[in-house]
């Protein structure tokens, strides 16, 4: 049993220090359980255990119109039968190049390694290492009716 989100369109992001501004498209979202079938068959005793997860799947890209440097981005599901969770593969490509520059692979939530074209390896970044920082939101009174905090208000204090 799963339930999976589409994402359309795109997204920017502007870096303010360097008037760069990237288009990325987003992943797709998933919250998947899977049943596990677990001991031994014991005149057709089973035991069935339900693991639930959320997953990212799909391809995404970011843009800089700027500078021309590109990635695509590979979210892969975890596979029925065996496979690991969390997995993404990315390369990032020079203005005008067909060949990448660097190939990143790991898990998005875990760590992630960097392998450069020419021959260097490395810990491209450790998401366990990195602090938590807390989001800076605007008050709701102060959110415009269609803001989402504002707009599913009501859906998220009845939630809760």
């Amino acid at each position: 049993m799963s339930i999976g989100v589409h994402n359309i369109g795109q997204g920017c992001v502007t870096c303010l220090d360097h008037d760069e501004h990237y288009i990325l498209t987003f992943p797709n979202g998933y919250g998947r359980q899977v049943n596990s079938l677990i001991g031994i068959f014991i005149f057709s005793a089973l035991s069935i255990l339900t693991v639930p997860w959320i997953e990212l799947g799909g391809e995404c890209s970011i843009s800089c119109s700027k500078t021309g440097y590109n990635a695509s981005i590979v979210f892969h599901t975890k596979p029925f039968y065996g496979g690991k969770k969390h997995r993404v593969t990315a390369e990032i490509f020079s203005p005008n190049d067909k060949k990448p520059f660097c190939s990143i692979e790991g898990e998005w939530n875990g760590v992630m390694y960097a392998k450069y074209s020419t021959g260097e390896n490395a810990v491209f970044i450790d998401t366990k290492k990195m602090p938590t920082i807390k989001k800076k939101v605007r008050k709701l009174e102060d959110q415009d009716d269609f803001e989402s905090r504002c707009l599913w208000k009501d859906v998220t204090y009845n939630l809760k």
